[in-house]
């Protein structure tokens, strides 16, 4: 299986200037956890993700550190903490240049890039165009359909001492 065989597309996404309000809803409405971020020609931007929410002055879960750290840390550090924690636009608090795989790459190799990198989505690409997203509930969704197809109907205790005796029964 193939990253198009599996994909989600069309892909439900934000641009890099929208409220983080607004990808917020999107998010919650759609039941997702992270959007990719599109510009207006149709360009990958970066990805936002339920994670880049964990840390936000409005729900009082920002970082806080002992003065010390924060001075071997630096002023530019800093800075761009207090951004990504303050800041109304997704372009500010986004992932910035996403992995992304074209659409003939195999399930395996999704799955080992999503194993290093610990990510939970990849952005299906052709022709630097987003056109389609394979997620962890994606690649669950293959896995149920393989398995319904492949799996026995009933996996009771009794019926499968059935079919091993019969397996049995044949060889004999």
């Amino acid at each position: 299986m193939q990253a198009k065989d599996v994909m989600t597309a069309p892909v439900i996404s934000v641009a890099p200037n929208d409220a983080i309000e607004r990808a917020i809803r999107v998010m919650l409405q759609n039941r997702i956890s992270g959007l990719p971020v599109i510009d207006s020609f149709g360009r990958l931007q970066g990805i936002v993700t339920e994670g880049d929410f964990l840390r936000r002055a409005e729900t009082a879960t920002e970082r806080r550190r002992p003065r010390w750290l924060e001075f071997l840390m630096g002023p530019g550090r800093m800075a761009e903490e207090y951004v990504h924690t303050h800041s109304r636009k997704v372009s500010d608090v986004m992932t910035y240049e996403p992995l992304t795989v074209p659409e003939d790459t195999p399930l395996e190799t999704i799955v080992a890039l999503m194993e290093k990198k610990q990510i939970k989505r990849v952005p299906v690409v052709r022709d630097e165009k987003v056109i389609g997203i394979v997620s962890r509930a994606n690649l669950l969704h293959a896995l149920a359909s393989i398995a319904g197809e492949t799996m026995p109907t009933s996996s009771d205790d009794q019926t499968i001492r059935e079919r091993i005796l019969a397996e049995l029964q044949k060889q004999k």
